[in-house]
């Protein structure tokens, strides 16, 4: 028998059926595709990163429940003794950690579409059922779909980005509490990109016994550590914790990371600088004949073209910027692009070689 028949008979063949994540080669690119902060370490801080690191314990595991970053984790966000916390390679193991708990074969996730890939390739993973309600064309949840879904289907987990990725707005506070009113099972408020917005809904992980709150580092300047974070009541946290896979968060990570909390108002301080960006850049944006600009709590931005977006992207490309080509991924993305909010020099870049892309492609 072949490898080839041996993947037929034995891979499941909704696996067999999916596509890997694709991350694209920015090599020799000006990279504003993957929502990264562009902007590097202070010098004091990164001289004193490497002592830390230098210190951490590689010839032994790393503290299985990180408690240093927990109490530092509890100080910087106020939160309150009945909220414990979760903490992942990246937000990706906590949505993996949390399907595998909760979802499983006979049991259904449900989110809005377009959003994060992960939720509804994890449902996959793990053989669970996945719903998707279409947002309507404003990008905004269809309250009446979601909540008709949700009735229908009984959903063990519903995932919620807020802001949302793709789009990059907000949704509803009065829809949300509606859908954790409603939901039978585990609401996750996914806040990937909270450094970027005013709307914080930590609270929510304690005035709700039924939400879980999502969070990441990532988009702050470590996207490199990949460590994510779950806050939410004891209960669910130690329900969670038996399917975590032992020291998940290796020691240079917990080291680092102890490093950045404690310089977080330098983190804060870039954030700020990415918001300023943002509003320099959508403005530029809605000067640009034939794009459509999406408002955005995030540090990206969603555009649409009157052309073909897969022509501008690579036109784009050709021109050294690498963004996010939508179209195609789903109905409502179709002619999108997505933009990450670079630094002021990147942004300049990317707008020019826009404008130059789009009149290429029109000719």
């Amino acid at each position: 028998m072949s490898v080839k028949d041996r993947i037929t008979q034995w891979v499941r063949p909704e696996v067999q059926a999916l596509s890997a994540y694709h991350v694209a080669d920015a090599a020799g690119l000006i990279k504003l595709d993957a929502m990264e902060n562009p902007f590097d370490f202070p010098a004091a801080l990164k001289a004193e990163l490497g002592a830390d690191l230098r210190d951490a314990a590689i010839n032994r595991y790393p503290d299985p429940d990180a408690g240093a970053i927990r109490a530092a984790l509890r100080e910087l966000y106020s939160l309150p003794d009945a909220v414990d916390m979760l903490f992942g390679n990246g937000s990706d193991e906590i949505i993996q950690i949390l399907a595998m708990a909760v979802a499983g074969p006979g049991r259904t996730i449900l989110s809005v579409e377009p959003s994060f890939v992960m939720y509804k390739m994890i449902a996959t993973f793990i053989g669970a059922e996945y719903v998707g309600v279409p947002l309507n064309d404003e990008f905004q949840i269809d309250a009446q779909a979601t909540l008709d879904a949700i009735k229908r289907h009984q959903p063990a987990l519903v995932f919620i980005a807020q802001p949302n990725n793709p789009t990059g707005n907000l949704f509803d506070d009065e829809t949300l509490r509606q859908i954790v009113a409603l939901s039978p099972g585990l609401v996750v408020i996914d806040e990937a990109y909270t450094a970027f917005t005013d709307a914080d809904y930590m609270s929510w992980a304690s005035e709700y016994d039924n939400v879980v709150v999502m969070r990441t580092f990532s988009k702050v300047g470590l996207a490199g550590l990949r460590f994510g974070m779950l806050f939410g009541a004891q209960e669910w946290i130690e329900q969670l914790n038996k399917v975590r896979l032992p020291y998940n968060i290796n020691c240079l990570t917990q080291n680092a990371v102890l490093t950045a909390i404690r310089h977080f108002p330098a983190f804060v301080k870039q954030t700020e600088a990415l918001r300023e960006q943002r509003s320099w850049l959508s403005a530029k944006l809605e000067e640009v004949a034939g794009v459509s600009v999406y408002p955005s709590e995030a540090n990206f931005i969603l555009v649409r073209v009157d052309l073909p977006a897969k022509s501008v992207f690579s036109e784009m490309k050709k021109r050294g910027v690498l963004i996010k080509l939508l179209d195609g991924g789903h109905p409502k993305l179709a002619g999108c692009l997505r933009l990450t909010v670079g630094s002021h020099e990147e942004n300049e870049a990317m707008l020019k070689a826009l404008i130059e892309a789009l009149e290429s492609v029109r000719g």
